[in-house]
């Protein structure tokens, strides 16, 4: 079945994150809004969206608006989730959830008690080359899992952009961290042991580094550059018998290797360039129509955000 799509927002994640995977799946993009009338115009006219709308909420209310796209700025990402979950509609929500655990938890109680689905777009999870390397850390092949490193780096946004923002919940630890921390709580709960933070303004992180350890002694990195020369968004999962390292596991369409070094000898894998946000609205879509499972519910948000804070504090820094 075709879903149609309402979209918040004229962002430019929104071509790569719902527009190619949309038409690549054959849902609608039926409706937009934005703040700029001109740009959501163009943003309509560019990728085919069919309707443009005056405001968010009318987006959200929109009878004709099966499930919502929500790429706004971090600050706005409850906010607008609570309100479609108030309109009866599934989100699909760019990370983080929210601006803090507080923040987050709001909106998981009101989705879990409308029963309406709020998923968190860790699109990365949801790839083939992520799914190896999660299993081979788990099925013996690595043997005992001693170190996980999560190195990601991108050029400096315009200064202007809302990642800078710290009231629109901005940061390095927010846009990139996030993710490490996600792919490390794949194997348990862990706690920051350390973390240290460069300021670009008051309370808005352009680097973040925290280490975190595992009750079971596990061991992990998350290193964090909003300013660096180049992107690069490196997943590395060291055990005793071997190590895996995902080359772009945030953008495995530019880059789908694996490489797996053990005491056979060094390979490496792909695992195709069909987009993780390809597969990412396949599962939320097929969760939406059919009730089929998907990875990412309320409670992981909610333990995700808990954990950015405590890397927060950890830095001497309040959370968002």
């Amino acid at each position: 079945m075709s879903l149609r799509i309402g979209i918040l927002g004229a962002s430019r994640i929104a071509a790569s994150a719902i527009v190619e995977p949309a038409r690549e799946l054959g849902h609608r993009l039926i409706a937009v809004a934005a703040r700029d009338p001109l740009r959501t115009q163009a943003f309509a006219d560019k990728y085919g969206v069919e309707r443009v709308l005056a405001s968010y909420q009318d987006v959200v209310t929109d009878p004709q608006v099966d499930i919502v796209y929500n790429p706004l700025a971090n600050a706005l990402h409850a906010p607008w989730n609570l309100a479609a979950v108030a309109a009866g509609k599934p989100v699909l929500t760019e990370k983080p959830y929210a601006r803090d655990r507080g923040e987050a938890a709001r909106v998981a109680a009101a989705a879990d008690a409308a029963g309406v689905t709020v998923m968190e777009g860790f699109h990365y999870l949801f790839h083939p080359v992520t799914q190896r390397a999660l299993s081979l850390a788990g099925d013996g092949t690595l043997g005992e899992l001693t170190r996980i490193e999560v190195r990601m780096g991108m050029p400096a946004p315009q200064s202007d952009d809302p990642r800078w923002s710290l009231e629109l919940a901005g940061g390095a630890l927010m846009d990139l961290g996030c993710y490490g921390l996600h792919v490390m709580r794949r194997f348990g709960t862990p706690s920051v042991l350390a973390a240290t933070a460069v300021q670009r303004t008051p309370g808005v992180d352009e680097r973040f580094d925290a280490e975190l350890v595992f009750p079971s002694g596990l061991t992990g990195l998350t290193t964090n550059s909003m300013v660096d020369d180049e992107y690069s968004f490196t997943l590395r999962l060291i055990g005793t018998r071997g190590e895996a390292f995902v080359h772009d596991f945030i953008k495995p369409h530019d880059d789908d290797r694996l490489t797996l070094h053990t005491e056979d000898g060094t390979t490496v894998e792909r695992h195709g360039t069909r987009t993780s946000y390809t597969y990412q609205l396949e599962a939320f879509t097929d969760h939406v129509e059919r009730g089929t499972p998907i990875p990412l519910d309320t409670a992981d948000a909610v333990a995700n955000m808990a954990l950015i804070d405590e890397a927060y504090r950890a830095a001497g820094m309040s959370p968002r």
